[in-house]
Order: C-alpha cells, then sequence, then structure tokens
C-alpha cells in the first residue's frame, strides 16, 4: 500500500513539475533565439551567432574533474550512428535519431515527455546512399520541426509530439534524395536544404511557413537565376548536383538567410585543366560550393560567394557554421570549407581574408585571402591519381560537424583532419530514370599524407586572422560538433569514444570520459532546475565513419554502426 502511495505521489509531482515547467515556458520566436538565453539551446548553432557556445560557468575549469553522467537515453534502432545536435528549451530537452524519429526529454531527469516516428517509405531509404540518420530539429512557435528522408516537413506540437501539418517538399521516388539535415527556424519561416550533391538534380532550398506548413518559396542552388544558367556547360545543369543539406543561419540586420550549398556532380569531373569547357559540367557550376544569401521573405538570391568555383574534388561549402562577430567595429562571418580553408566575410559575403586551418592541402596551391581566388588548381583527366595523393581526403580538411567560438577567449575552436586519398576518375553519365542514381565519377581510397601520418587536431585560433593559439593532436580525426563554454572549458568527443575537457585558454586536459562508443553528433550545454548539464549524442556510422575500421583498426574493428545513446552528465 504505502509502495502504491509513493509511485502516486511521485507521479503527482512529475505532473505538477511538467505543468509548472510548461507555465513558465515561453515561446521559441526569432528574438528569443537571437538573443540566446543561458538556459537553452533553441537552434541547431545555439543562437544565429553560430558561436556553438555556452555562457553558463557552474560545471568550470575549477571542478570539472567531478563531472559524472546524470542520465542516458537510448533512442533504439540507431542505424548508422546517432548524429542529431540537441535542442533545450524551458528545461526540456529534443533531439532526434536514425530515421527521423524525434524525442522530447526532461532535461534534468531523462523523462521520456513524448516521442514521435514517422511512418517512412523505408524501401525508397533502403535505396539511399545518406541514410537513415537524422541530424536535428528546429524549435518555434510551439512546435518541433524534422525532415525526413523521403522528402517531407514535419511540424509537432512541442508539448505532446502531434502532428500539426506534414509537407511533402520533394518527389523523392524519383529523385531519391531528401533531408538529413536540420531546419532552421526564424520570422515564422522554416527553411531546410535537401541532401544529395552526388546525384543528378537541382539541390533545392525550401521555406515553408511554421504556422500552416505551406511553402513559401524554393531556391535552386544549380543554375538558380539566369546568371547561373550560363555557367553550366551543355545542359549539364539540368543533372547539376548541388543542395544545402546542413543548416545555415538568420541575420536579421539584414532579413537574410546565410546558407552554404553543396558539390556538383558528378563529384569529381575528368575535364582536366580545360573545365572552363570541357568535361561533365563545363564552367564554374554556380551556385555550388559555394555561400549564399537569401531574402528570408521571397528567396531571392542577393549575394553569394562561389568558395571552390567548378568544384572537382568534393569540397563543397554546406558543411560548417556562419560564425558571427565583431572587431573593433567591422562584422564578420566566418565559414569553414570542407577544402580545409576558412573564409573570413563582410555581412554581405565579401572576402575580408581566407586562411588555412590543415596542413595538407594540395587540391590548390592556395587561396587569395584579399580575392578568394583560387590560385594553382589541380584538376584531373580520366585515370589514376597517385603521386601525390589528393589531400585532403574526401572527409574533408573539416567534416560537417561545427567548432566553436568564444566570446571570452576571442578564440575560434576548430577540428583540422589530416588526410588525403588515391583516385581514380571515371567518365560517368548521369542517370535520371525510373529513379535518379548516384553520380560520382570516380573510386577512392584514404591514404597518409605524403612523408607523414594521418591525424586530427583541435586548434583554438584567432577567427580573422588564423593565428593559432594551442594545438591538441588526436591519432584519428574526430568527427564531432565542439562546444566552448564561459566555465572556460572546449568539450571535444572525439571518433574512440572519448569526450575530452580542456582548459580553453591553454589547451591541457581537465576531464575525460569514455562513453564506449564514437562521436559523430553535436553536443551542447544547458541548465535545467538551477543545475548545468552537458549533452552529448554517442553513435558512431555512416559513409566516413565507415572508413575507420579499415584503415585505423584497434577499437573501430568492434565498434558497432547501428547504436547510439544520449549522454548527459553534470557535476556529481
Amino acid at each position: 500500500m504505502r509502495k502504491q502511495w509513493l509511485s502516486s505521489g511521485l507521479a503527482v509531482l512529475a505532473v505538477t513539475a511538467l505543468a509548472a515547467s510548461a507555465a513558465l515556458a515561453q515561446t521559441v520566436d526569432t528574438s528569443r533565439i537571437e538573443s540566446a538565453g543561458q538556459n537553452d539551446w533553441l537552434t541547431y548553432h545555439g543562437s544565429y551567432k553560430s558561436h556553438h557556445y555556452s555562457p553558463l560557468a557552474q560545471i568550470n575549469a575549477n571542478n570539472v574533474g567531478n563531472l559524472g553522467v546524470a542520465w542516458m537515453h537510448v533512442p533504439g534502432r540507431s542505424t548508422r550512428g546517432l548524429q542529431s545536435m540537441p535542442l533545450v528549451a524551458d528545461g526540456v530537452l529534443y533531439y532526434s535519431g536514425s530515421y527521423s524519429r524525434v524525442f522530447a526529454l526532461n532535461g534534468a531527469t531523462g523523462e521520456v515527455i513524448w516521442s514521435y516516428f514517422p511512418e517512412l517509405d523505408e524501401a525508397l531509404i533502403s535505396r539511399q546512399t545518406h541514410s537513415p540518420y537524422n541530424r536535428g530539429v528546429a524549435l518555434g512557435e510551439g512546435k518541433v520541426f524534422v525532415g525526413t528522408m523521403d522528402g517531407r516537413l514535419f511540424g509537432l506540437d512541442a508539448k505532446s509530439g502531434k502532428v500539426l501539418w506534414e509537407t511533402r517538399l520533394i518527389d523523392s521516388q524519383k529523385l531519391t534524395v531528401g533531408f538529413t539535415g536540420a531546419p532552421l527556424y526564424a520570422k515564422g519561416t522554416v527553411i531546410i536544404g535537401s541532401q544529395g550533391g552526388e546525384w543528378p538534380g537541382r539541390g533545392p532550398i525550401f521555406a515553408v511557413d511554421a504556422t500552416t506548413g505551406k511553402k513559401k518559396w524554393e531556391f535552386l542552388t544549380v543554375a538558380g537565376t539566369d546568371e547561373a544558367m550560363k555557367s553550366w556547360g551543355n545542359d549539364s545543369w539540368r543533372t547539376g548536383g548541388g543542395g544545402g543539406w546542413m543548416p545555415g543561419t538568420y541575420d536579421s540586420e539584414t532579413n537574410t538567410i546565410l546558407w552554404g550549398t553543396a558539390n556538383p556532380a558528378p563529384l569529381y569531373d575528368w575535364s582536366g585543366a580545360d573545365y572552363k569547357t570541357q568535361g561533365a559540367r563545363p564552367g564554374d557550376n554556380l551556385y555550388t560550393s559555394s555561400v549564399i544569401g537569401l531574402d528570408i521573405e521571397t528567396g531571392k538570391l542577393k549575394f553569394y560567394h562561389q568558395e571552390l568555383p567548378h568544384d572537382a574534388w568534393d569540397f563543397d561549402s554546406a558543411v560548417g557554421e556562419f560564425v558571427m562577430l565583431e572587431r573593433d567595429g567591422q562584422k564578420y562571418v566566418v565559414h569553414p570549407n570542407k577544402g580545409g580553408f576558412v573564409f573570413v566575410y563582410d555581412r554581405n559575403l565579401g572576402v575580408k581574408n581566407v586562411w588555412r586551418l590543415v596542413e595538407n592541402i594540395n587540391f590548390v596551391k592556395d587561396i587569395d585571402p584579399k580575392t578568394g581566388e583560387l590560385i594553382g588548381r589541380r584538376d584531373f583527366s580520366a585515370g589514376k591519381v597517385t603521386e601525390p595523393p589528393l589531400c585532403p581526403f574526401i572527409g574533408g580538411g573539416v567534416s560537417w560537424n561545427a567548432g566553436s567560438y568564444s566570446p571570452k577567449t576571442g578564440l575560434y575552436y576548430k577540428i583540422g583532419q589530416e588526410w588525403c586519398m588515391t583516385l581514380e576518375v571515371q567518365k560517368t553519365t548521369p542517370v535520371t530514370a525510373p529513379q535518379v542514381q548516384l553520380n560520382i565519377g570516380a573510386d577512392f581510397k584514404m591514404a597518409p599524407p605524403p612523408g607523414g601520418e594521418i591525424y586530427g587536431h583541435l586548434d583554438a585560433r584567432d577567427p580573422i586572422t588564423g593565428t593559432k593559439k594551442w594545438e591538441v593532436r588526436y591519432p584519428e580525426p574526430p568527427l564531432g560538433s565542439v562546444l566552448s563554454t564561459a566555465g572556460n572549458l572546449v568539450f571535444v568527443p572525439d571518433s574512440r569514444g572519448v569526450l575530452h575537457a580542456y582548459d580553453a585558454e591553454t589547451g591541457a586536459e581537465l576531464w575525460k570520459h569514455n562513453n564506449g562508443t564514437g562521436h559523430q553528433g553535436g553536443i551542447v550545454s544547458y541548465s535545467a532546475g538551477g543545475k548545468q548539464y552537458v549533452a552529448v549524442t554517442a553513435g558512431f556510422g555512416g559513409m566516413l565513419a565507415d572508413e575507420y575500421a579499415p584503415n585505423f583498426g584497434g577499437v573501430y574493428k568492434s565498434m558497432p554502426r547501428d547504436d547510439g545513446a544520449l549522454v548527459v552528465f553534470s557535476l556529481k
């Protein structure tokens, strides 16, 4: 009898606590995301400034040694790992897993408040290459937004998980691709880009009304304007690839969406040095491998910079954050490129500087820091490319996960990847019927850099000049996101499964914990009930992670590809 009373009492307390939390909850809107309240993590990049920084300092350099696991959540069916970035609002943590499954959890206890598993076209998904992982959700106007691999965007009630609207945006049966990246919410609009630069499509980015789910506009990253269409020879724009598979950000001062775009198809063109007139897709191939600014109301292109004209290496620009910061009265946007360079722009995407994050780069000799022009391109004809191997590897000098900028230290913390590959470029013909097929145009294999070994590194650098303050090395490149905090800490979840905490000023390791499987997703910090937590997704999988066991062996030989967990830490 007493046990029953206690159970009933706890249930009442839990309901009361959730009711109180709901009563205190405020609408997540544009102004709230922009102000980035310290207790929350409201959008993929933390706020529109994309700092991936938490102003919380309860966990700090002096007490991080007392950090321990507070709770865990196992989402199940984590095929190809867990790659999501959690979000937190008013003490409730939201995240997604494989197959676009969405969870709302009590941020203090891990108790499941609701879950939503969409019914998917799994026959279609089984034919896709980048599936079935999902990299995150967006919050806004009392809703949770999530995209699916079969081309739909959902608006869920944030309190119950009930479907409020569902909108089909892509004919995935024909085009094969769907959505793997997180949406972005801003100003009553949900923006999401399709994945699949390697598929012969035109890479759309969509805007949807957050209230009704009605499509507002669509921008094609391949030949989306008359100017761009002229940059694709031989009608190659019809099968040009493109896309914008990772979320960008919103600049309220100019009412502009900033977004990165993917590579053209085929990945590896055989044009050689005559790429302007020869090969599969002659010309610069606008707006692939670019950063673009779109009017949030109309989707009209306002400005752009093509970081890699005629990208022949799959070092696309869809990866990475748009770090907004100010220095000496000037406003900058810092954007890393998969090629291993970091571009510094003004707010209209005018080039202000370009600096190297990684050492092993030979697809170009350099990039002009004043103009962004590529110097000494390395374009290939059909056949083998072995001496020297192409650097970096297809995984990039940086991967798709985010670095972190700390306003407290003024440093940008970013993972660099030192690896290369041999390549055999092959002539291909795009296949578009009855269903679009993958169009890569080469076989490739990971290789060490000339005269060295593969490794990864965390750099602490000046975000504008690239000047390095300190570096930490890893035997294999880490693939997860980075988090810095006001507690003078930098957290790095590595590929072996170890979560590290470093002193943000010196790089000295202060704490580590083995989560038992590799990390390839997001990490955030938030506060619930007056207590600070650090939440990280663990679970290794996907095309890049699949390369670790055959190339590095060791712990990767036994590491599962179909498991994952959300692990949440607090002070003991």
